[in-house]
Parts: structure tokens; sequence; C-alpha cells
């Protein structure tokens, strides 16, 4: 008898998974290739007793700060890649490291974190094309991948809703980005009179699909990661993707399927599209987030919940570690 493939194993073969988790249990349970961390991550894993020898250990790292501030920061700092370390013991793969949110609009200090961040990584003996630094798609954070990629720091642009965002973040070369395909959904259910959508007119998809159709069409190396799913569908919509971050709960779905999966997004099929050729600069990566206002909402909101992620961070970190005001 022969034995069917999970949808999830089926999707392996066309797309790299990724686990959008950080916990270390579910990763191993659904053996992702690639993983990753941010704020929200760490701080619901910090509550649990299994990670507390992370926190600890960063904490002692952290007292050699001279002011409350830089033990704070540097706490957190050695607890992001303790955690990123964690998760390059379980995967073959890359783990990506968030900089923090609220420095989206400062090009040297997200440059300077990034650096001190492989710069922890390598004191640790992880190689840098093993770590992805995750920045903000904002006209400053794809000015600071410019400069990082030059350097050999692979950067992984998140809050990405359009584009031409894409575009300017290719000019870049930078290594990676993440469209948020549910938040895309979530925009347009909100704004919009439609309720249902078929996974094919998703909107979130659509734009993933548009901006895979163009970087393969123009022979684009920077690789996309499809992000924040909201149902099966829109995953199973985007087979192919070259890579695509999954939250537990959908893998679980995709595990415990068997029901055949189709390539939906292939390079072969993209260069056959007739599509024009976009071109960027800052004014016109400025006035293009101006005019689209799913995008200049979805960022900015994004921006505002990953920094307020942080701060919650900042107050469990500095309880833990008494370093109270």
């Amino acid at each position: 008898m022969i034995e069917m493939k999970t949808q999830l194993d089926q999707l392996k073969e066309m797309s790299t998974v990724v686990a959008d988790t950080g916990e270390f249990n579910e990763i191993r349970q659904y053996r992702p290739t690639s993983g990753t961390t941010n704020p929200s991550l760490i701080l619901a894993a910090s509550k649990k007793e299994e990670y507390q020898h992370l926190i600890q250990e960063a904490i002692l790292w952290g007292k050699q700060g001279k002011t409350r501030k830089e033990k704070l920061e540097l706490t957190l700092d050695k607890l992001f890649i303790n955690f990123g370390i964690e998760i390059l013991k379980i995967i073959p793969g890359e783990v990506s490291t968030e900089v923090d949110a609220r420095l989206s609009f400062d090009v040297r200090s997200l440059i300077k974190k990034a650096r001190h961040l492989i710069a922890l990584y390598e004191a640790a003996g992880i190689e840098r094309k093993r770590i992805l630094i995750k920045l903000a798609s904002t006209w400053e954070g794809i000015m600071a991948a410019k400069q990082l990629e030059k350097e050999s720091i692979r950067c992984n642009m998140t809050l990405l809703f359009s584009l031409h965002q894409a575009v300017a973040c290719a000019k870049v070369r930078a290594t990676l980005i993440s469209p948020f395909v549910g938040r895309v959904l979530d925009w347009h259910k909100k704004h919009e009179s439609a309720g249902l959508y078929i996974a094919s007119q998703d909107p979130g998809v659509k734009l993933v699909t548009s901006i895979y159709q163009y970087y393969k069409h123009e022979g684009i190396p920077t690789k996309i990661m499809a992000a924040s799913f909201r149902n099966i569908d829109e995953i199973l919509e985007l087979a192919g993707c070259d890579l695509l971050t999954i939250a537990p709960h959908l893998l679980k779905e995709l595990l415990v399927s068997n029901q055949p999966i189709s390539l939906k997004l292939s390079p072969e099929a993209a260069k056959n599209i007739k599509i024009g050729k976009v071109t960027m600069s800052e004014k016109k990566f400025r006035w293009a987030l101006c005019e689209n206002q799913m995008a200049s909402d979805k960022l900015y909101e994004g921006i505002r919940g990953f920094s307020q992620a942080m701060e919650e961070l900042e107050t469990t970190i500095a309880y833990h570690a008494n370093l109270h005001q």
C-alpha cells in the first residue's frame, strides 16, 4: 500500500517552509527548513519554564552595561541571539532575527544594531550566512539593507505590502522579502464591501503572485517569503513561492491532510508573462506609499505593533532582571 504524502510534505517539495514560532517543540514537530524570532514570539516563550535558562543567561550578559538602559538593551539583544541559536540547532537552514522596529526610520541605528546582532552570533560560533536580519520595509530600512548586504549581512525585509516596496528591496539586492498576505486581506475586509474571497482572488495572494511574477520575469535573485496567513487556502494558492512562513495551527492542518496540492507559481510560467519594468527612487517610493492607502496603513500599523511588542518584552525582562525604574 502506497502511503499518501501529507499536504505539508507535498508543500515542502515546492517551497521552503519556515515555522512562524519561537517554540522549540513546535519546530521539532513540523520540521521546517528555517525559523524566525520576533518580540511577540519571544514574549510568549519567556513566560514558560523551559525557556527560563535562556532568559537568565541573557540577564547575566546584560549586567556588563553601565546604565539601566544599556543593561536592558544588552539583555534583549542576547535573548534574541539565545533563541536564534537554539532554533538553529533544530533546523538545517537560517533564522531571521528582528531589529527593534522603533529604529525603522533611522538608517545609522539600523545598521549599528544589525552589525551588533551579527557580532553576537559570530561570537557564539554561528556563521552570518545562517542569519537573516529583519528590517521593516521603510525607505530607511531599505537603505540600511543596501549597506548591510555589501557587508554580507543578509536581510529579510518585513512589513511589505506593495510591489513598489518589493522593487525597492530588489534594487538594493536584499536577500529576502516578506510580504504579509493575511494583513492585506484584513485591510480589504475592513475597507471594502466584499465579504469572502476565493483563494485566487484573495488580495494578499494576488499581491504575492504579482511580486513573484515580476521578480522571476526580471530575473531578480531576491527571494520571496510569503507570511502572515489567515487560512490554508491562501497557503496552497501560493505553492511554489520561494518560501512560506506558517504558524503552527496552520502547519497542523497541513500535516493531517493528505489531499493532493498543485504547483501554483513557477519561474518558467512567470517568464512568459508580459510585465512592464518598474523603476524606483526615493521620491517615487515615498509617493507610491502615499498613494497606496493599504500599504501605508499596514506598514505603519505593523511598525507600531512590533514596537509595542518590544516594549512589552522590555517590561517583562526588566522585571526578571530587577531593572525597574
